[in-house]
């Protein structure tokens, strides 16, 4: 039998507003790229470095692009990337997690073996390298790099908790019912996971989007893509701070810390859930 979900998640403040803000994000992400003119947002398509004003709301930058359009574009950008290597870090990391847990014996030893040890190589050296060595880097294999050095976590923490749910009682009849496999555990151990895979994922993500945005700001981005982290980048490269142009800078730290911020939310509301001792599950 698969947890309340609705009592749990009833009077959680922190998964609300973290829930609306990425909502209204997501939400703006999909709109404003349809009711912008997109051609703003190619060099030279306006004057430069021109502050905020009633024909450009976030004025432009020294490239000559529109601030408030290359938003529009940026930020659906460095949304996917962080939905994509969240999901497949997930995807990867709950697969293995649930293999190991369930299976134990030497199976588990060898995944929690090669977790430990993807987890003691430094990340970032490693993104580093890889994405100074490609040729043309694109947001989706940006994604797909991050991804791929990000499902440790969630391995872990769903192999932890399917270590505890597989001993439980209703698994044990369910066991001695018969069921078995891979039915028992998505009829049995899966459901009862949901809330730790759904606080897996923000975690995801949110790693996810701060290493490309570290990646990012030091220039090792999607060149041609407009993404957040870019437009920091080409902001400082340009001396945006120096020639006081905040309304070039401003804006993606910003969408940023709002970003954040809901991830930081939701993070928290999926803790009550998932989290005995927070009355949780």
């Amino acid at each position: 039998m698969g947890p309340d979900f609705a009592k749990l998640f009833r009077g959680n403040v922190p998964l609300a507003a973290g829930l609306a803000i990425l909502g209204l994000l997501a939400l703006a992400a999909l709109l404003m790229p349809m009711l912008v003119d997109q051609t703003l947002a190619q060099v030279g398509a306006v004057a430069p470095r021109r502050p905020p004003s009633a024909m450009h709301w976030f004025g432009t930058d020294a490239q000559g692009r529109d601030v408030f359009t290359v938003m529009a574009l940026a930020t659906p950008q460095t949304l996917k990337i962080g939905l994509v290597a969240g999901l497949i870090s997930l995807t990867v990391g709950v697969t293995l997690g649930l293999i190991a847990g369930f299976m134990g014996g030497w199976i588990d030893a060898a995944i929690r073996t090669a977790s430990d040890v993807m987890m003691t190589i430094p990340s970032v050296a490693i993104l580093v390298l890889v994405a100074a060595n490609v040729r043309s880097m694109t947001v989706d294999l940006m994604a797909v790099i991050v991804a791929g050095l990000s499902w440790m976590v969630a391995a872990r923490a769903i192999r932890a908790q399917t270590m505890s749910v597989r001993e439980r009682g209703y698994v044990q009849v369910a066991r001695l019912s018969g069921l078995g496999g891979l039915r028992l555990v998505f009829i049995e151990v899966l459901p009862n996971l949901l809330p730790y895979i759904a606080a897996s994922f923000v975690i995801a993500v949110g790693q996810a989007m701060l290493a490309t945005i570290g990646l990012e700001a030091l220039g090792l981005g999607p060149q041609t893509e407009l993404t957040l982290g870019m437009t920091i980048f080409w902001a400082q490269f340009y001396g945006a701070i120096i020639r006081g142009m905040w309304w070039w800078w401003g804006p993606p730290i910003f969408a940023l810390a709002l970003i954040f911020v809901g991830l930081l939310l939701t993070s928290a509301g999926m803790d009550r859930v998932a989290n005995k001792r927070l009355g949780g599950l």
